[in-house]
C-alpha cells in the first residue's frame, strides 16, 4: 500500500501546484486551455498510475523516486523544473493579458499529439520494466533490444519531448513555447550522460548501440 499512498500524494500535490502555476498567473478559474491540459495530463497519468498499482507495484515505486545521485543528472532535472514552472506562469500571463492567438484547430492538434505521446509512454513503460525516474543500473538488469527500443534507443524521452512540446500549444499560448523548447537539449544532455552509464555498467548495451543507431529520431540522430 506504500507506493499506492506515495502515489496519491505526489499526484494530488502534482495536480494543485500545476493548477496554481496556472490560474493564478491567469487571474482566476475561467482559463479554459488550462482545464483542458490539467484533464489531458493528469487522467491518463491517474488511469496509468492505477494499471501499475494493480500490475506492477514495483515499477510504480521506481517511477516515484526522482532523487538523482549524480551531480550532473541533479543539474539537469533542477533546469527542467525551472522550464516547466516558467512556461506554466508564462502561458497563464498570456491568457490574461490575451498575447497569443492560437486557433481551436492547433490547440485540436496539439491534444491529439499530447494523448498519443502518452500513449507511447505507456507503452515504452509496458516494454522496459527496468525504467526509473533517476540514472542508474539495476540489479539484475538487462538490455531491453525490442518494440520501440528497436527503433531508437531512447523511445521514453523520445515520445516526452512530442508530449512536451505539445504543452504550450495545448494552453493557447505561442509565448510559452519559447520557455518548452529548451526542453529538447536539455534532454539530449541527459540521455548523453545516460549512455556513458549504460555503457560502462550495463552489459550489452555496446553491441545494443552497434545494433540500434539512433538515440531520438530514426535516420536522424
Amino acid at each position: 500500500m506504500k507506493p499506492l499512498a506515495n502515489a496519491a500524494i505526489k499526484f494530488t500535490v502534482g495536480v494543485l501546484l500545476v493548477g496554481v502555476l496556472l490560474f493564478l498567473p491567469a487571474g482566476g478559474l475561467d482559463y479554459k486551455n488550462g482545464w483542458l491540459f490539467l484533464v489531458l495530463l493528469f487522467l491518463p497519468m491517474l488511469l496509468l498510475g492505477i494499471v501499475l498499482a494493480v500490475k506492477n507495484p514495483a515499477l510504480l515505486q521506481k517511477r516515484l523516486d526522482a532523487k538523482e545521485k549524480q551531480t550532473a543528472q541533479k543539474g539537469v532535472v533542477s533546469a527542467a523544473a525551472l522550464l516547466f514552472i516558467g512556461g506554466f506562469v508564462l502561458a497563464g500571463l498570456d491568457h490574461r493579458f490575451g498575447w497569443s492567438q492560437v486557433p481551436p484547430w492547433a490547440v485540436a492538434v496539439a491534444s491529439v499529439v499530447l494523448l498519443f505521446s502518452y500513449a507511447l509512454y505507456a507503452e515504452v513503460m509496458r516494454e522496459n520494466t527496468y525504467l526509473s525516474r533517476t540514472i542508474e543500473v539495476q540489479e539484475g538488469q538487462t538490455v531491453v533490444d525490442t518494440g520501440m527500443y528497436g527503433i531508437v534507443r531512447h523511445p521514453m524521452y523520445a515520445v516526452t519531448v512530442w508530449l512536451f512540446l505539445s504543452i504550450p500549444v495545448v494552453l493557447g499560448s505561442w509565448w510559452a513555447v519559447l520557455c518548452f523548447l529548451p526542453y529538447a537539449p536539455v534532454i539530449v544532455i541527459r540521455l548523453l550522460n545516460e549512455e556513458k552509464l549504460l555503457e560502462a555498467e550495463l552489459e550489452g548495451y555496446a553491441a545494443y548501440k552497434n545494433k540500434v543507431k539512433y538515440r531520438l529520431l530514426p535516420y536522424i540522430w
